[in-house]
């Protein structure tokens, strides 16, 4: 028998945090030895899988794209191909492409307090399919998934779907070949897939309605940011960057805390932007005015308005109401009125998925994720030098997902200082639990509760605050919390090619 192979450290994911936490582990952990484990083919995670018309991110680029490689492109609000395209240029101008391992799909992880390892299932599969199982170690495992189960997303029961004639769509698995050019388009639901749908799909076809059982709070932002093209053009493109992205995330901190604190303001702000656009109160009032407050829930962003600008063209229109049955030519509402439809799109959301669908054990035993606390939001309480990258709710994604690669660096750097071959976040008292992801949203509620706690102060709350979250991360104190095993305590295996 021989030893698997042994990694320093291990990523899972080869999506934009994925890409972003190796940049961080070859720059500031230099020695480790890395790989990253993609499930599917090709490298870009979100930004490959989703194909549907439009898509685009709801974060501006500066703050979307990675701090140490400059968003050069024309529009702050980029589409989905542009991104794709931003993540495989920088993993092939550091050379992290050549760190990606594709096609392998890890089934399971435990910990081993006596060697201090983690032993991956992964199972690989070749260009023909055939899958083969295998155990690979690493020191330490960073789960890079996101929380979204890519492979199911929520379906709810439609009554009479199956009697309906036309074609129905689901924007997570979107047909190449659909041609929906001069038919009628029913979207059902009003967050940010929707949103995107909606104009892009106008753009060719007879009609594009936006089912919606209640509406979502939208902003509208610009497109391009004039402000950003007149710093590119006098700094160099490193400052430049620097400086709006410091701009936008302040701007867009500023503004989640005058929602928080000022909800009737800000309701007032969002529906006199909306009725600006639209012109017609009524409408915005029926359709664009939430009964809860801004940031309860996520809030939309539509670039140049253009989801606003189809509808005022004729060529959009959303309804207020709910489905009560598919019928062979459309969806009948409760109202009694009906949609007719040629291809009715299902884009009702995702459902979420820890750690990409790993269930840790720790020496055999399986750990229970609903009864952990998180730290810094990264590492779990009862699992050794283990992290999960989650990003913000109320800003850019990769704001927080560079902060967890970057304490990830900082944890790994403090194990080899102090000698230690383990560490695990331990509260020094009681906490109170609280959900992990603080928002009212319908995905989240449904499946938060298989999800590790957040607790009610200091590092184990989750603060959606970037400037608090940069203090802390990058200076906080590390040996209060992370109780170490020493090298000296663990037995350590032969290495690959001694075993026997």
């Amino acid at each position: 028998m021989t030893t698997p192979e042994h990694l320093d450290v291990v990523i899972v994911g080869a999506g934009l945090s994925g890409i972003g936490a190796a940049y961080r582990l070859r720059t500031e952990c230099p020695g480790k030895s890395v790989a990253i484990l993609e499930a599917r083919d090709v490298m870009g995670g979100t930004w490959d899988l989703f194909r549907y018309p439009g898509i685009r991110s709801d974060s501006d680029m500066f703050t979307l794209g990675y701090p140490f490689r400059p968003w050069r492109e024309a529009k702050s609000i980029a589409d989905g191909p542009s991104i794709l395209t931003y993540i495989r240029d920088t993993a092939a101008e550091f050379g992290l492409d050549r760190l990606v391992r594709y096609r392998t799909k890890v089934l399971a992880a435990d910990f081993s307090t006596d060697t201090a390892r983690w032993t991956l299932t992964i199972a690989r599969r070749d260009e023909g399919g055939a899958v083969t199982e295998s155990t690979i170690t690493c020191d330490f495992l960073y789960s890079c998934t996101g929380y979204y189960n890519y492979d199911q997303g929520y379906d709810p029961v439609f009554p009479g779907i199956g009697s309906f004639r036309g074609e129905v769509v689901r924007p997570q698995f979107w047909p190449e070949d659909l041609d929906y050019s001069g038919k009628r388009v029913v979207v059902v639901g009003s967050g940010a897939t929707a949103v995107t749908l909606v104009p892009s799909m106008a753009e060719t076809a007879a009609h594009v309605t936006m089912l919606q059982r209640s509406p979502t709070w939208i902003g509208v932002v610009p497109g391009r940011d004039k402000l950003a093209d007149k710093v590119r053009e006098l700094l160099p493109a490193g400052a430049a960057h620097r400086l709006i992205r410091a701009k936008n995330i302040l701007f867009g901190l500023a503004f989640y805390q005058f929602c928080r604190r000022w909800p009737k303001a800000a309701r007032k702000v969002l529906t006199g932007l909306s009725t600006k656009v639209l012109k017609d109160e009524s409408a915005v009032r029926e359709h664009f005015t939430p009964t809860y407050n801004p940031w309860d829930q996520r809030l939309c962003a539509i670039p140049d308005a253009d989801l606003f600008k189809a509808v005022n063209a004729g060529r959009a229109s959303v309804v207020t109401d709910h489905i009560d049955a598919f019928t062979p030519d459309g969806v009948r509402l409760r109202s009694g009125r009906e949609l007719a439809a040629d291809v009715v799109v299902t884009a009702t959301g995702l459902q979420l998925l820890a750690f990409g669908g790993i269930t840790p054990s720790v020496d055999g035993r399986r750990v229970e994720l609903s009864e952990q606390f998180i730290w810094r939001g990264a590492m779990i309480t009862g699992l050794p030098n283990f992290a999960v990258c989650v990003g913000y709710t109320n800003a850019s994604w990769t704001l927080r997902a560079d902060l967890t690669s970057r304490l990830v660096c900082r944890v790994l750097n403090h194990l080899d200082r102090h000698g230690y071959a383990s560490v695990v976040p331990t509260p020094d008292r009681d906490l109170a639990r609280r959900p992990l992801l603080d928002l009212a949203s319908g995905y989240i509620q449904r499946a938060i509760d298989a999800f590790p706690r957040q607790g009610d102060r200091g590092p184990w709350r989750v603060r959606q605050n970037y400037v608090l979250d940069a203090v802390s991360t990058l200076r906080g104190d590390l040996s209060r919390q992370l109780v170490g095993t020493p090298r000296s305590a663990v037995r350590r295996p032969a290495p690959a090619g001694q075993g026997r």
